[in-house]
């Protein structure tokens, strides 16, 4: 499962990274997946919707098994 995930957030990072962020994977237990935004995405007032609305919802698509996106 973790190797999936690494997989989906490779195709995510460009465009985290094109705004001078990235995005770390932390843990993937039980269908949660604990990431950390770094770089500007650490500090951004969009961070929550970025991490709701973009990356769990193109994870969810990609791999139905997983539940929830949460920072660490």
């Amino acid at each position: 499962m973790r190797e999936k995930v690494e997989a989906a957030l490779d195709k995510i990072r460009p465009a985290l990274e094109a705004d001078g962020g990235n995005i770390e994977l932390i843990d993937v237990t039980d269908g949660v997946v604990k990431v950390k935004l770094t770089g500007a995405c650490a500090g951004c007032p969009m961070s929550t919707m970025t991490l709701k609305n973009g990356i769990e919802r193109i994870l969810k698509q990609q791999i139905p098994e997983i539940k929830e996106v949460i920072a660490a």
